[in-house]
């Protein structure tokens, strides 16, 4: 997985120790509900689309930034869900680096849904799942902390 210079410039400093990161979190729903979700490479579940913020990057750039990476798509955002955080959102990353992520959570509807192209390196494939399929053990614990304290599971 790809990491922002200035976290792999932190790293060098704080080897895998914790770090406080800004993040978003993009939920794309089709015209049934669904909602696109990402499997990561590195850790072979889904997760919702989304990443670090980068420096001086607003948190909306940073949401069709990582759209258009992970899932070869940009998004309309329709609305703020909400901003989450807390010990559910700590990831230790398979290399080691310990990560807390403080995250904004948008709705967002596709661009051009007939367009999806997973970069092949931090996402393998996307899939539609109905809100009562988001408790299951192919949705990674980061993405099933994101639906419980967005109240969908």
């Amino acid at each position: 997985m790809p990491v922002a210079p200035h976290i792999a410039q932190l790293r060098e400093q704080v080897g895998h120790d914790l770090l406080l990161l800004p993040s978003v979190a993009v939920l794309p729903i089709d015209e049934s509900g669904r909602v696109l979700l990402a499997r990561q490479t590195d850790f072979g579940t889904y997760a919702t689309v989304g990443g670090a913020i980068d420096v001086d990057e607003s948190p909306l750039d940073a949401a069709h930034r990582e759209a258009r990476e992970e899932i070869g798509s940009d998004v309309v955002i329709t609305g703020l869900m909400g901003a989450v955080g807390g010990p559910e959102f700590r990831i230790t990353y398979p290399n080691g680096d310990q990560t807390a992520y403080v995250c904004v959570v948008y709705e967002a509807k596709l661009s051009d849904a007939g367009a999806l192209h997973p970069d092949g390196v931090e996402v393998d494939q996307v899939r539609w799942f109905q809100r009562i399929e988001l408790n299951n053990p192919e949705v990674g614990p980061f993405a099933q902390a994101t639906f419980r304290a967005i109240g969908w599971i």
